[in-house]
């Protein structure tokens, strides 16, 4: 029997043969030569067939693809196709005797290195060149090739982890679930399954090692893979592909309640593109804009016209609507070399998001400046706040140099436990806040949210967690003086923007806690929408108490989910 449990990142049940990722190719020993007396145009010859073979294979891999993963195996194709890479090859077999494998091996670097010092969109390319490098290497072999295997039939994908280059060929219409043995909620595989609506469950130990072909069942809302399954799991298995057939819809306007109550459904974006995915998903508005994409990959800070423009671009996909700003999260995961320090022993715990401006001022005050402008540029309603806000000092601060650069509603994400706790005071200063779930659990439970080891720590239905959630929702409701306000019409509104609120169940908590309004990946709308119709503002606020008061996270999610029966019949 394959029975593993991990940590469910999204939803959906499937029932599909198993296809593994192929492990990185191993590279070649440095000492690997021919043998004497043996042919080195035979050798060398090997290397030519074997790259027409990966350059075949990838062209016909981007026939069956399309949008950016076909663009990416056609760019592969054609660097297969390139004589520079085989040429140099060929020519250190014949000059130095090695095997075909070393010399492939090493003529990559030396084109890599070439391309890199040429820079700009040369440099660019290194990736590519790596990427078919591998790929030669691993026909040469006789291995499976690297990253996503090739079908055309469904199938789970079995994975140590998904690095970002994979995901460009991942076809959500023939990968019907993820699962790995690394990987955390908020690893970059989890949340591409949560944009792909692709069932996933990540840190199930020793998934990869399952045999290729093994028929397994997939429940990547209770994080569990068997291949010991009967009729109630096929009927489960049933009910998700039909609804991936037709999938549910969200017309806008706030997911209304049984009882009439209306909560706005918002959408997480990193830049226009997305902006206009959200848009066309109907989305209320936008609850995270990040603003990372401006500054990233830069040696130096982006000019005020430079993110003005950037941000408009946003602005303009929703006239009229609520679009809430996060200044720069730099740090952690995200370091700049004009504004963080590489050095700090524990950045996460460092001096990150709106922490940096209290050495580096300008970068943030330009950076409100710049959404002024982009504002007065628009007819979107832009609310704008900071990350990594701990006090009420914190708090001040940026609300006056908000105010100061312009800008009309100023906020803050509440990430940390004492944010939490102390919501009252802050929100007596701030117009509104933000919680980033994401955040608040990792500083909650002392558990690095990019470590896969500690996944289960990294759930957003630990009870303290919830109880952090509530703790803000009620300082906000004391500061706006209004305790039965809700909606984007309270005084003091507080939404969530963190992974939680694309969890339909959890969603229900979370408008039980007193959160106002909920901002996701777009393709989640429709479910978090289903699924709130059935419950009334009283049932929220109960399922909330039984999510709170339960010992564990694992047994709360139970037993909200148990009294949602819709979950079942969507099979989510």
């Amino acid at each position: 029997m394959t029975d593993y449990k991990g940590v469910a990142v999204s939803p959906g049940r499937v029932i599909d043969p198993v296809k593994v990722m192929a492990p990185p190719v191993a590279e070649p020993p440095l000492n690997d030569s021919l043998p004497e007396g043996e042919p080195r145009e035979t050798e060398a010859a090997r290397i030519a067939e074997s790259a027409a073979a990966v350059k075949a294979d990838l062209e016909k891999r981007a026939e069956a693809a399309h949008g950016d993963g076909k663009a990416v195996l056609e760019a592969t194709a054609q660097m297969a196709a390139d004589p520079t890479l085989t040429t140099s090859a060929e020519q250190l077999v014949r000059t130095a005797g090695m095997s075909a494998e070393r010399a492939v091996w090493e003529a990559g670097d030396q084109v890599a290195t070439m391309l890199e010092g040429l820079g700009g969109y040369m440099a660019e390319r290194v990736a590519d060149v790596k990427d078919v490098r591998a790929r030669i290497v691993a026909h040469l072999r006789g291995e499976q090739a690297p990253g996503i295997p090739f079908s055309t039939e469904r199938f789970v994908l079995a994975a140590i982890d998904l690095a970002p280059a994979d995901t460009a060929t991942l076809d959500p219409t023939i990968v019907s679930a993820l699962i790995t043995s690394d990987g955390g909620p908020q690893s970059h595989t989890a949340i591409l399954a949560r944009q792909l609506g692709i069932p996933a469950v990540v840190a199930a130990k020793g998934v990869e090692s399952i045999e290729p072909g093994t028929v397994v069942y997939v429940d990547g809302a209770a994080g569990t893979v068997t291949s010991e399954f009967g009729d109630r799991e096929r009927e489960l298995s049933a009910t998700w592909y039909e609804l991936v057939k037709n999938p549910l819809t969200y017309s806008g306007g706030g997911a209304e309640l049984s009882d009439g109550t209306r909560v706005p459904l918002l959408a997480n974006v990193g830049g226009e593109k997305d902006a206009a995915l959200a848009a066309e998903a109907n989305a209320d508005g936008v609850g995270l804009f990040r603003t990372e994409f401006c500054f990233l990959d830069r040696d130096e800070e982006p000019s005020i016209e430079e993110q003005a423009a950037a941000y408009a671009g946003v602005l303009r996909h929703f006239p009229g609507r609520k679009v809430v700003i996060r200044t720069l999260d730099a740090g952690a995961d995200k370091p700049l070399p004009f504004l963080t320090d590489a050095d700090e022993p524990n950045p996460a715990l460092g001096v990150r998001a709106y922490r940096t401006s209290w050495e580096k001022r300008s970068v943030l005050e330009n950076q409100l400046k710049a959404i002024a402008k982009a504002s007065h540029e628009t007819s979107a309603e832009p609310w704008v706040m900071a990350p990594m806000i701990s006090t009420l000092e914190d708090t001040e601060d940026f609300v006056s140099m908000a105010r100061s650069a312009g800008v009309e509603r100023a906020g803050i994400m509440v990430e940390t436990p004492s944010a939490a706790l102390t919501s009252d005071h802050l929100m007596g200063v701030a117009d509104f806040a933000s919680i980033g779930t994401n955040d608040l659990t990792q500083y909650t439970m002392a558990a690095d949210r990019m470590l896969g080891s500690l996944a289960q720590l990294n759930d957003p239905w630990q009870p303290a967690v919830l109880a952090l959630v509530g703790a803000t929702a009620t300082g906000a409701r004391v500061a706006g003086g209004d305790p039965e306000a809700f909606g984007d019409g309270a005084n003091k509104p507080v939404g969530v923007c963190g992974e939680a609120a694309g969890d339909p169940a959890l969603a229900v908590v979370l408008v039980g806690l007193g959160v106002n309004s909920l901002s996701m990946t777009p393709r989640s709308l429709p479910a978090v929408a289903k699924v709130l119709s059935t419950v009334s503002l009283a049932d929220a606020r109960e399922l909330a108490r039984l999510a709170v008061c339960a010992p564990t996270a694992a047994e709360g999610k139970r037993t909200v989910r148990a009294k949602l029966p819709i979950i079942e019949e969507l099979g989510l």
